[in-house]
């Protein structure tokens, strides 16, 4: 009862994210961009809640803007590395020549580093915010990829897999009818642990300077922008560390929990 609370309270508050980024520009007409030196490096007040800084900006109001692009970053990297990867496993999974070179490519790829391999990518494509995304599709692809095959390994011997085999079902339809219905599951689970990577990723890749241009106010680039005045405006820096940390915990915990929902075993201790 306490771990289906507390996913609860983590889904309400990524949903709660979800709806200020989506209706802060209804909320307010003011360009988060707006450069105003004179109220430069002021705490948080009634005024502004989340101070302002070392350009004047509004910082709870860039943080929600900012919502808007980490949180478009997260889900077409999740969408992008479920549908890749997915495709790859099951691909891999069911034809057993493909088994051998697709997981071989797969695992040399997972023995590097996520934010090695991000950064890597990135200075070859170049620092622009669909660049980051593609670059931390192909980090994550492999993670899908290794689940997805694992799973059609167990489903291509089922004895509804067989009898369609010998029923003279084209391979396409056996792989999209009774194939990936049972990847839904476990690709759901990665796909909310791979949204949260993902925001998490392109803020590391934006404090190091190669992720999204500075003109595009993500939560990573806020922290990376205002490093140098964190000793004298240290809200510049809190308020979107922890819209990360908020987000990303959310995600984690609702992917646990949906995991649990799904598996029958865990569903059953629960």
């Amino acid at each position: 009862m306490f771990a289906r609370r507390v996913v609860a309270l983590a889904a309400l508050a990524l949903l709660a994210v979800v709806a200020l980024a989506l209706a802060v520009s209804w909320v307010s007409a003011v360009d988060p961009n707006a450069i105003a030196i004179a109220r430069r490096l002021r705490a948080p007040s009634w005024e502004f809640w989340g101070g302002t800084d070392q350009l004047g900006r509004d910082v709870m109001l860039r943080v929600a803007y900012g919502g808007r692009y980490s949180l478009m970053i997260g889900f077409a990297t999740a969408i992008g590395a479920v549908v890749l990867g997915t495709l790859l496993g099951m691909l891999a999974g069911y034809f057993r020549w493909l088994d051998g070179p697709v997981m071989r490519v797969v695992d040399a790829m997972m023995a590097f580093p996520d934010i090695l391999l991000g950064i890597a990518l990135v200075a070859v494509l170049g620092p622009s915010l669909w660049n980051v995304v593609l670059a931390l599709v192909i980090v994550y692809t492999p993670r899908v990829a290794r689940v997805a095959r694992a799973s059609t390994l167990v489903l291509r011997d089922l004895l509804y897999v067989d009898a369609a085999r010998a029923l003279g079902t084209p391979t396409w339809r056996i792989l999209w009818m009774h194939v990936l219905p049972g990847l839904v599951s476990p690709v759901l689970v990665q796909l909310t642990f791979i949204f949260a990577y993902a925001i998490l990723a392109e803020a590391g890749l934006s404090f190091l300077g190669v992720g999204v241009p500075p003109a595009i106010p993500t939560w990573g680039t806020m922290i990376a922008g205002s490093l140098s005045y964190m000793d004298k405006a240290f809200w510049t820096i809190v308020y979107p560390g922890l819209a990360i940390v908020l987000t990303s915990l959310s995600l984690q915990i609702v992917g646990d929990g949906i995991r649990d929902s799904l598996d029958p075993k865990l569903r059953k201790n629960t």
